[in-house]
């Protein structure tokens, strides 16, 4: 058996499960430095006498440096390793809170928050990919969700640590202490994470031999006394031609096309959904009739859901096929939406749906990170795995304004999020129409024919 089947049917390893929490670190740090601004808003708003429309510009910032940190960042990681883009990216993520803590103007922190944004997009293009990669087949669900559920746990945290912060130093406390903590992350990571063993035998340069035979050793899989690049199906290069990695047109060359287009329109979808369920609903509560109180209660049930729902999402696709887990949850995520918005007068129900809701949706984006890698060979993954998100991330900018802009025409509450749902909807009718192509040789590296969504 090749090192990749042998990853694939062994048991994890303590040092396999120590790379999936530092990815796992890296989530939640990514989840308190995106949000940093959301906690600091009124107070960054007061100081820079900012509109609410000025304020909405600067909370956007990062999300579009996210979009493009995943489209830039992730086919470079295919060329240099997933290992220095993350270290760069991580550096990113750095200096951007800092220097945005410096910030004398509006303008000066959109620029810094773009560059936090820009290190998060890369981050998340490449440790979803060394997560996975780590895995083996029956767990790797696990390690995603548990990943994917880095984030909320870290925003969560963030806004608790926020509060006492901003009383006792001012907002720019905030924005200090994500970048220490970033910068002691950076630390940790260059001396523990070690390179993606896929990636060092498609690259096979003089040296590669013996540091994936360092890490097979380390994950109980050594020795190893010859590297054979895995075959990348994606595309009709060599696996070993490193000079074409990470090369975007090769995502639609071959039947690679037609995966990647219904990968991105779930992608696009499902953040449109998740982003929408995240930023409205407290809003959208208190139109409907419930308090403020009320509102924000059931907007915190449906954070408090997407911490647990990633990792149940990963529980049970160590049992079933990935892709069949994810179509279930995002059919299930539209009902419980629609379910939600009708019995929302009623507090307890509404905090019990919007557990389901926040539980199922954020479910999907990590089904969607867990699937995403296995479409691509070693030399492409992290760039099918970065466009992919950067397409998302689209629809995550697009849906908070597109909700505003439906509500000034009229529409109300409950057929908003009929809508949203059905657009929900349309990522489990992409998801069964994709289908993974005849591969020429080895399976890739997040997936096994038994595990095969």
């Amino acid at each position: 058996m090749d090192l990749r089947a042998r990853i694939d049917t062994a048991p994890m390893r303590p040092y396999q499960w120590l790379i999936v929490a530092l990815c796992v670190v890296l989530n939640l740090l990514d989840g308190f430095d995106v949000m940093t601004l959301a906690f600091t808003a009124n107070s960054v708003g007061a100081e820079f006498d900012l509109s609410g429309s000025a304020l909405g510009a600067l909370l956007s910032t990062a999300l579009v440096g996210m979009a493009v940190g995943a489209l830039v960042l992730g086919p470079l990681a295919d060329k240099l390793g997933r290992r220095p883009m993350i270290l760069l990216s991580l550096a990113l993520t750095t200096a951007g809170p800092g220097l945005g803590a410096l910030a004398g103007s509006e303008w000066e922190l959109g620029a810094w928050r773009f560059l936090t944004g820009l290190g998060v997009g890369g981050v998340l293009a490449c440790t979803t990919v060394i997560a996975g990669e780590y895995s083996s087949a029956r767990w790797r669900g696990l390690a995603i969700g548990l990943y994917t559920a880095g984030f909320g746990v870290g925003a969560t945290l963030g806004g608790l640590a926020a509060v006492g912060l901003q009383e006792e130093f001012g907002w720019r406390a905030v924005f200090l202490t994500g970048a220490a903590l970033s910068g002691a992350a950076l630390v940790l990571l260059a001396a523990l994470l070690p390179e993606s063993i896929e990636f060092l035998a498609a690259r096979n340069r003089p040296g590669d031999l013996e540091a994936v035979d360092r890490i097979a050793r380390r994950i109980g899989q050594g020795p190893v006394t010859t590297l054979e690049a895995p075959a990348d199906r994606a595309a009709g290069a060599p696996a070993g031609r490193t000079d074409r990695a990470g090369r975007v047109a090769d995502l639609f060359t071959g039947g690679a096309a037609r995966a990647t287009l219904l990968l991105w329109a779930a992608f696009f979808t499902t953040m449109f959904g998740f982003y929408f369920v995240n930023s409205w609903t407290p809003s959208l509560l208190e139109t409907a009739g419930l308090s403020a109180g009320q509102s924000a209660t059931a907007g915190m049930a449906v954070t408090l859901g997407g911490t647990v729902g990633s990792v149940l999402f990963g529980l049970i696709a160590s049992r079933w096929p990935v892709r069949a887990v994810l179509i279930a949850f995002t059919g299930l995520s539209a009902a419980f939406m629609a379910l939600f918005i009708v019995s929302a007068s009623v507090l307890a129900v509404a905090f019990a749906l919007g557990v389901l809701v926040g539980g199922l949706i954020n479910g999907c984006i990590a089904g969607l990170y867990t699937l995403a890698p296995s479409l691509y060979g070693p030399r492409l993954r992290s760039t099918g795995v970065g466009w992919a998100l950067g397409v998302g991330r689209a629809g995550a900018i697009l849906a908070p304004t597109a909700a505003g802009m439906l509500l000034d025409a009229g529409w109300t509450p409950r057929l908003l999020y009929f809508a949203v749902a059905g657009v929900v909807l349309l990522a489990g009718a992409a998801l069964l129409f994709l289908r993974r192509e005849p591969e020429p040789a080895a399976a890739p590296a997040s997936e096994t024919p038994t595990h095969a969504p």
